[in-house]
């Protein structure tokens, strides 16, 4: 005779959360410079997400990084507060912002190029970096990976903003070229659950108390 009970898929709780302010946070593109690293701000920031995680009923049972400094930094102190260490995962790196890595904000803002940066990203590639389309690819994956890796637990993945958004819009289903008209803050914390039965979104650009968003 079948079982009367239905078997719920396993899902896995993903906490992204975007490095700490750096002293060049708003008016460079930094990408994957080297050297970069959280400032006064960023690391106060980062203390605070690793209170807000601390506070979580469900443990992230592991935290992951982008290999960068801003981001290995923010990592460290939500690795303490979980009693886990931080584990690098080169999936979650900023986009390669190629020959535009490092320039000012406001002089790229001037190019012809900067409108279809933000109304058109899907169609656009760094002069010698990489596209917005192959950054969502491999960020995307990388999520997937870890989420199996962690079926039917917690983890945190520490990345940058771009990275961050494209994973947002994707698990809700928006199409790329939208994925600008999301706003993830300085260590705000934006959560997803990956499952079989397809991704949900939970919250996005948290900076406050995550009670209330875990689910059982």
């Amino acid at each position: 005779m079948a079982s009367s009970k239905r078997s719920h898929p396993k899902f896995t709780t993903i906490y992204l959360v975007r490095h700490g302010r750096t002293p060049s946070t708003g008016k460079v593109l930094p990408g994957r410079a080297a050297g970069l690293n959280l400032s006064d701000e960023g690391l106060a920031q980062a203390q605070g997400a690793a209170a807000r995680l601390g506070e979580l009923t469900k443990k992230p049972v592991a935290v992951y990084a982008s290999p960068l400094e801003r981001t290995r930094q923010t990592a460290a102190p939500i690795a303490r507060a979980l009693g886990q260490r931080v584990r690098v995962a080169k999936g979650l790196l900023e986009c390669d912002f190629g020959t535009w890595t490092g320039k000012s904000l406001a002089m790229l803002a001037k190019k012809p190029e900067w409108r279809t940066v933000q109304s058109n990203p899907s169609s656009f590639r760094f002069p010698k970096g990489e596209s917005f389309a192959e950054m969502a690819a491999r960020m995307w994956e990388t999520i997937q990976e870890l989420a199996r890796a962690h079926e039917g637990q917690s983890i945190v993945c520490v990345s940058h903003a771009d990275p961050i958004k494209a994973v947002l819009s994707q698990a809700a289903g928006a199409p790329l070229d939208m994925f600008q008209r999301l706003s993830v803050a300085p260590c705000s914390i934006s959560t997803l659950v990956l499952s079989g039965a397809g991704p949900m979104v939970l919250n996005v650009n948290t900076t406050g108390s995550l009670a209330g968003l875990e689910i059982s």
